[in-house]
């Protein structure tokens, strides 16, 4: 039976407060499972306006509207207001999303940081703002983290082995079209990578004319082609779980009409033998639709060493 995990990045304070409880009620009528990557710190959306000047930022924000889906008020955050702190404000959303039966687990601790500094920042950097994510997660949930999913496909070498280090079953960090072992130019991490396979939503809209229900049926099509392990769907709280919530649905009504069973990455995680997953490396590429570079997964199995081991796990967990 074809399967599609259904991995849900939250990145903001409404996010939270209101596309998680619409996503935890539309995913459960249909009978799926999800793994909800949260935000942990505090919400500085506004400060991600600096990005006018990268390549293709200016044409997504014109294609999918981007005041509709985040509001003013999010939008400001960490300009005109303070960051409000988005573990200490809806901590109780995330925990319920547990309750319900969800997989959870740390997208960041300040997204924007995250996402426009992290390629460019070294290993005591990174640990700090993982540290930091972690931190805020056991506060929120009693307990670590054990799944990781980088804010923006936004990676460096560090985070690889930090990964590893903090005892994660595994990560989803990258774009590409199987689990695999991560190499970044002499890092070889250890924690298994399970990449986005499928366009989002908001990549598509906007394109070639595509409407939000054409971006939905673009996707479909895609999940159609059968992968050894299924498909990942990467979708947002902000999107998904509000102004693009039919579209959403739309998918979950076809997926589930056609037999294709919606899992957690957890799920997929339980089906896979780390030893024996092939190791490719990262690199930073263009994504379609996406502005800047995004970690993508190369085709070519590395040639750094033999396929090694998953060394994570509880025994293996440090905290930073």
């Amino acid at each position: 039976m074809q399967r599609v995990a259904l991995k849900i990045d939250v990145d903001t304070l409404r996010g939270t407060l209101e596309g998680v409880p619409a996503l935890i009620d539309l995913v459960g009528r249909y009978g799926g499972a999800a793994t909800f990557f949260f935000s942990l710190g505090p919400d500085n959306t506004g400060r991600a306006l600096r990005r006018v000047f990268r390549r293709g930022f200016l044409s997504k924000v014109r294609r999918t509207s981007v005041v509709e889906h985040y509001g003013w008020r999010t939008l400001t955050y960490g300009l005109i207001w303070p960051g409000p702190h988005i573990g200490r404000r809806a901590g109780h959303v995330m925990r319920r999303v547990r309750e319900q039966g969800f997989e959870v687990g740390v997208h960041c601790y300040d997204h924007v940081r995250w996402q426009d500094y992290v390629a460019h920042r070294g290993a005591e950097w990174t640990a700090r703002e993982m540290g930091r994510a972690c931190e805020a997660f056991r506060d929120v949930f009693g307990a670590a983290p054990e799944a990781h999913a980088a804010a923006g496909w936004q990676l460096n070498a560090p985070a690889l082995e930090l990964e590893t280090a903090l005892g994660f079953r595994y990560a989803s960090d990258t774009r590409g079209s199987e689990p695999f072992l991560p190499s970044w130019g002499g890092t070889a991490g250890n924690c298994p990578q399970l990449p986005t396979t499928l366009p989002t939503l908001d990549e598509l809209i906007g394109r070639d004319g595509l409407t939000a229900q054409g971006a939905a049926r673009e996707i479909l099509a895609g999940s159609q082609t059968a992968l050894p392990q299924g498909h990942v769907f990467t979708l947002h709280a902000e999107l998904e779980g509000m102004r693009l919530r039919t579209a959403f649905e739309f998918l979950l009504r076809s997926w589930r009409d056609t037999g294709v069973r919606l899992v957690a990455l957890g799920d997929v995680r339980a089906t896979l033998d780390p030893g024996a997953l092939p190791r490719h490396g990262i690199s930073m590429q263009p994504v379609p639709g996406r502005s800047g570079a995004l970690a993508v997964q190369d085709m070519r199995v590395a040639a750094d060493g033999p396929r090694a081991p998953h060394t994570g796990g509880a025994a293996a967990r440090t905290h930073l």
